[in-house]
């Protein structure tokens, strides 16, 4: 015999017509912080936030360098290089104000990079030589 409630997939309903509670109210803790709009800059500039527990976390305020992943031959070599400007971002604004998110593009003197880490978050600008 086939199944008589058809289970719809919704929100709110369940497949018999009574209504499903809340599971769990928001707390402050789900809440996350405000964007640091990380900029290209001469000198690099940091602040440190408390986090839950006591733990500390570095905000990456004005950013200089980036360190890029270099693949040759067998072994992956890191290389510091000065950041002259973003070249491509999600949002077009960020380009016009040189603010740095992961998965924007910058420019070097060695070829265009592109961000592979969370820079607000990190607290430095990790990224990947684009061929």
């Amino acid at each position: 015999m086939d199944q008589y409630h058809e289970g719809i997939g919704k929100k709110v309903l369940g497949g018999t017509g009574g209504r499903r509670k809340k599971f769990a109210d928001k707390t402050l803790a789900h809440v996350g912080g405000k964007f640091t709009s990380t900029k290209v800059s001469e000198t690099e500039a940091k602040s440190e936030k408390r986090k839950r527990g006591g733990s500390k976390g570095i905000k990456l305020k004005k950013a200089a360098f980036v360190n890029i992943a270099l693949k040759e031959s067998d072994k992956q070599i890191i290389k510091k290089e000065r950041i002259i400007r973003v070249i491509e971002s999600h949002n077009p604004e960020f380009i016009r104000q040189n603010i740095i998110t992961k998965g924007a593009i910058v420019e070097t003197k060695i070829g265009k990079v592109k961000v592979t880490n969370r820079v607000g978050q990190d607290g430095i600008v990790n990224g990947v030589l684009m061929v």
